[in-house]
């Protein structure tokens, strides 16, 4: 019955005009006997859509037998417009009403399509999700939904021309003339608009990106001449091209299948020759040892025995990388081209996230979290990178850098500097493309000193490993042209969530595929699909939740120390600081001595530099002694103080506790003058 009841739907859908038609025009068929006959289709429809559920032996299911019925909406709609029309039709025994049906559908359909126009995603990008379930965290995710909400766009306006033209033939013109718009016309028209959006689809299908990861590329995914990367700046030249890569992963991969060693520490400058020696090493199912630090006693903690180091810096104890690629054979097109398979889940990669000072601290990830999370933010930003080349200032070696620098630059095509920009002036000569910067707010500090525009055209700037403030974000506008998209996260989580500052402020919002709350102590707990743990990982991030699902950082839960059994929160000190308006950058650090007390070091800004320019340091000390008493008691204000033109930090923009109380190493006279 059900069946019979929904091909009946489809059918009176269809031939809805026509069947007017025949019964008004060619059977002459009074308009009350005809609206009642319209009634008892709606009754029809009615029991149809509510009718119980049997099953092909006629017997009732466990459905209904539960006492639950079963109901199919779309005849239930049909069967509410049919009784209205019939009933209208057979009080007044006109017809107009029966012909406002095809207008009525229409508007019913531009009201589903437009109010996904206003609340996301738009219905044509859900139809799409539903028949292909990857698209859902793809490459292409973005650029598919703003296809399809161009495509919904299209749906309205087409709804709304045919829902005109379907009443002015109801109106103003001849059964005939109504019959043959609404039951052959709008059905071509609507056959066109198929037609067109698919030839227009399979076109822009050829534009999307495509996505061949570091566990899911091929030898040919990618032209032989596709450039993967570029020495200094674009317009240079000199490329490294996809067949480059074919060529050197091969002599590297033979290189190593051929020792015996499972672990190897990997140390590149060179980012070409960091990926090609990373997919070897993979491709050899090797476990790799990231890290920055190369100092000879790291290495000696970490090179245990069987550890082999790869590296393309001169150091003792290791294999030199360019060495390796430049005396091995060329290889055959077949050794180029049969790549072994990288499974993501196998891959073992450490990350070294310190060890200036302690033992070395190792965190173990794969692929496969690593491509989820470029996944994500390709998807969120594939744009942007798509139409830019990258340049980077950080190091490939911590998982801002590799994630930014390294596997989704390779994964998704975009052409990548050979080398990171190590001083601001690089940036002088980068006024022949457009570029995507990854960047520290450290260096962004460094690079908007001079507060003179750079000759950038239109250039994109992703930041992490610190909060940026909003004198930063402001100078790096003015500067570059663009306020920089920061990212929040750590090598344990990844990436948590971004800000712009000139859209957020000092909101934060998480990511997509990130869900959030705040712990017992105060601070931010997430699951990600980054996160291995179910229960999620507790950061050390103290944070107010807002009501809209997004946060405020409120600074480090080990920032809070106490003094004098006064509790202070070292961040809170730093903000008011930076409060003050003479202040570009500061680190607040608790010390001992006889007792705990704070040491501040500051980087005065331009306007700081002119207030106490000739002032003897003991003034300084003073001018800030006196304005944080505006906030705090005189016990937990800083007793020592230092003036600096830079703050030390590492490669990624980290201020490390141990490098500021290094400034305090020596005492001057000025240390005790202010208490």
């Amino acid at each position: 019955m059900k069946k019979f009841v929904k091909v009946l739907f489809y059918a009176v859908a269809f031939l809805y005009p026509v069947l007017v038609f025949t019964f008004l025009v060619v059977l002459k068929l009074p308009v009350r006997i005809l609206s009642l006959c319209i009634i008892a289709l709606a009754f029809a429809f009615f029991l149809g859509a509510t009718g119980r559920a049997r099953s092909a032996d006629g017997k009732e299911n466990e459905t209904v037998k539960s006492g639950k019925r079963s109901f199919d909406w779309k005849p239930l709609a049909q069967s509410a417009l049919f009784l209205a029309a019939g009933l209208f039709c057979f009080f007044t025994n006109r017809t107009i009403f029966l012909k406002l049906y095809s207008v009525a559908i229409s508007a019913t359909l531009l009201v589903i399509f437009g109010s996904t126009l206003f609340l996301p995603p738009n219905i044509i990008f859900r139809f799409a999700c539903l028949q292909d379930k990857t698209i859902r965290g793809s490459a292409a995710e973005s650029s598919i939904e703003r296809y399809c909400r161009k495509v919904t766009l299209a749906w309205c306006i087409f709804f709304i021309c045919n829902g005109s033209v379907s009443a002015f033939t109801a109106f103003f013109c001849s059964d005939t003339v109504w019959s043959v718009y609404n039951g052959g016309i709008s059905y071509v028209l609507m056959g066109c608009m198929f037609a067109v959006e698919f030839i227009i689809r399979r076109r822009v299908q050829k534009t999307m990106p495509e996505a061949h990861t570091v566990s899911t590329f091929t030898a040919d995914s990618r032209p032989d001449d596709f450039i993967v990367c570029y020495e200094r700046k674009w317009s240079d030249g000199a490329y490294k091209t996809w067949r480059d890569f074919l060529s050197d992963s091969a002599k590297l991969r033979k290189f190593i299948s051929e020792k015996s060693a499972q672990k190897y520490i990997l140390h590149c400058e060179d980012y070409w020759y960091f990926l090609c020696a990373f997919i070897a090493l993979l491709q050899c199912k090797k476990t790799v040892l990231l890290t920055q630090n190369v100092t000879r006693e790291f290495i000696a903690e970490i090179k245990t025995d069987g550890v082999e180091f790869l590296t393309d810096r001169d150091i003792a104890d290791s294999i030199f990388i360019p060495d390796v690629v430049e005396k091995a054979a060329s290889p055959s097109e077949n050794d180029m081209r049969s790549l072994p398979k990288i499974v993501a889940d196998d891959t073992d990669i450490l990350l070294y996230t310190s060890g200036s000072t302690g033992k070395p601290k190792g965190v173990r990830q794969r692929m496969t979290e690593f491509e989820l999370d470029n996944a994500f933010v390709f998807s969120k930003w594939g744009a942007e990178f798509a139409k830019r080349k990258l340049v980077t200032t950080v190091s490939q070696h911590h998982i801002y850098g590799f994630l930014f620098g390294i596997a989704l630059p390779f994964g998704y095509g975009v052409p990548f500097r050979r080398t990171r920009i190590e001083y601001p002036e690089e940036f002088e000569t980068l006024s022949d493309e457009s570029y995507m910067i990854i960047a520290t707010p450290a260096f962004l500090k460094r690079a908007v000193e001079t507060e003179r525009k750079l000759p950038l055209d239109n250039c994109f700037i992703f930041t992490s490993g610190g909060a940026v403030s909003k004198e930063l974000a402001e100078k790096t506008e003015v500067v570059f042209g663009f306020c920089p998209l920061e990212v929040y996260g750590s090598t344990e989580t990844s990436g948590i969530a971004y800000r712009q500052q000139t859209k957020d402020g000092l909101t934060w919002t998480p990511f997509d595929n990130a869900k959030i709350w705040k712990g017992e102590d105060g601070c931010l707990v997430i699951v990600s699909p980054y996160i291995k743990d179910p229960k999620g990982f507790a950061t050390a991030d103290l944070v107010d939740l807002l009501s809209d699902g997004r946060f405020v950082m409120k600074g480090r839960a080990d920032s809070i120390v106490k003094i004098e059994e006064k509790r202070i929160s070292m961040t809170e000190v730093e903000n008011r600081l930076l409060q003050s308006g003479f202040v570009s950058d500061v680190k607040v650090v608790a010390l001992e001595d006889v007792r705990q007390y704070l040491a501040a070091a500051l980087v005065l800004n331009a306007d700081g530099k002119r207030k106490f320019q000739n002032e003897k340091k003991l003034t300084i000390n003073k001018f800030f002694h006196d304005y944080l008493m505006n906030y705090f008691e005189n016990v937990v204000i800083p007793k020592r103080w230092r003036y600096v033109a830079s703050l030390p930090c590492d490669v990624q923009g980290k201020k490390h506790k141990e490098d500021i109380a290094a400034l305090f190493a020596a005492r001057d006279a000025s240390d005790a003058a202010v208490r």
